[in-house]
């Protein structure tokens, strides 16, 4: 005689046969901003994990300034001897700085949250590539609109040429620095971030809100427009994380621009003026802002398209 176990507990058994079929409940959806909610979360691993992140960066950055100010009082460098001045040399520090922001969150959600690192990139465990690549590629022709229309609106740049030495060096240090810089960024408030709010706050508005105030703070900008532009552009690319389930949509189009942006600057040798002033005009914020809307639709419209997932599986 077979005993068949009590009833309480054929609800917790996944049952397979021809008299109950499809018994199997279905696997949950854990969007993005969820993902650092795990069977092992505490509330204080975000805060742990936070510290790790913000102690280092500039324990990295005090590091680097402070290895370059060595060598320079050892050789008894000089701008005058190299054509490359102290403002370039720091940016360049900075934006290595920047890029070390991807393993210091990579290695906080390992260490501090005991969860796979590519959590943070998306909602498979890993950055995916192909999808950052058409999130790239999408990226250009948006932004040549936006000079395109500046442009026309009389907001173009002038320049100062500076000789095709400085910027053949200027712009392989743009095309190899800048992406690591923008992608760090992105890492840290789009990323660990977000995450951190949905570990304690199931809606995702708080870590949207949230973390693009602290994106537009962290940028210190002494112009209202400039506060504003960047604040509107961190809070599109939150949202477009979370309805792309990853980092791929948002880190395409902050590269694409600051690869722009720099690479503008060192052609037209204004890169010391632009990093002095960050001034920007009414326009300029209207058409910064109509642009960025313009990709956080065209980028969801091709996330469906191309079946991107959207949510973790539980």
């Amino acid at each position: 005689m077979i005993r068949r176990p009590p009833a309480e507990k054929l609800s917790h058994m996944s049952i397979t046969s021809s008299a109950t079929p499809n018994t199997t409940a279905p696997a949950t959806r854990i969007p993005y901003h969820r993902l650092a909610r795990t069977g092992r979360h505490r509330w204080w691993r975000p805060v742990l994990g936070t510290l790790l992140i913000v102690t280092g960066l500039p324990v990295l950055l005090a590091g680097g300034f402070g290895a370059v100010s060595a060598v320079r009082w050892a050789v008894g460098w000089s701008p005058d001897l190299t054509g490359v001045s102290a403002t370039e040399v720091e940016l360049v520090l900075t934006l290595v700085a920047l890029g070390l922001l991807i393993p210091l969150t990579l290695l906080a959600a390992r260490w501090t949250q005991r969860r796979p690192a590519g959590t943070v990139s998306s909602v498979t465990g890993r950055l995916r590539w192909r999808w950052l690549a058409d999130c790239l590629l999408l990226a250009v022709p948006v932004l040549a609109l936006s000079g395109t229309l500046l442009t026309l609106l009389g907001e173009a740049v002038e320049s100062t040429w500076v000789g095709w030495e400085r910027i053949l060096i200027g712009l392989a240090a743009v095309l190899v620095l800048v992406p690591l810089q923008a992608a760090g960024e992105e890492y840290l408030f789009r990323g660990w971030l977000m995450q951190t709010f949905g570990a304690w706050i199931r809606s995702p508005w708080p870590g949207v809100v949230l973390s693009s105030l602290l994106f537009g703070l962290a940028h210190g900008h002494g112009s209202v427009a400039a506060m504003v532009s960047t604040v509107f552009f961190g809070a599109v690319t939150a949202v477009v994380t979370i309805r792309t389930g990853g980092l791929e949509a948002a880190i395409g189009l902050h590269v694409v621009n600051n690869v722009v942006a720099f690479g503008l600057a060192v052609v037209t040798g204004t890169l010391e003026t632009r990093l002095a002033s960050d001034d920007m005009s009414t326009v300029s914020l209207a058409v910064d802002m109509g642009v960025v809307l313009l990709y956080g639709e065209a980028v969801v419209w091709l996330a469906r398209r191309r079946r991107v997932q959207t949510h973790a599986r539980g």
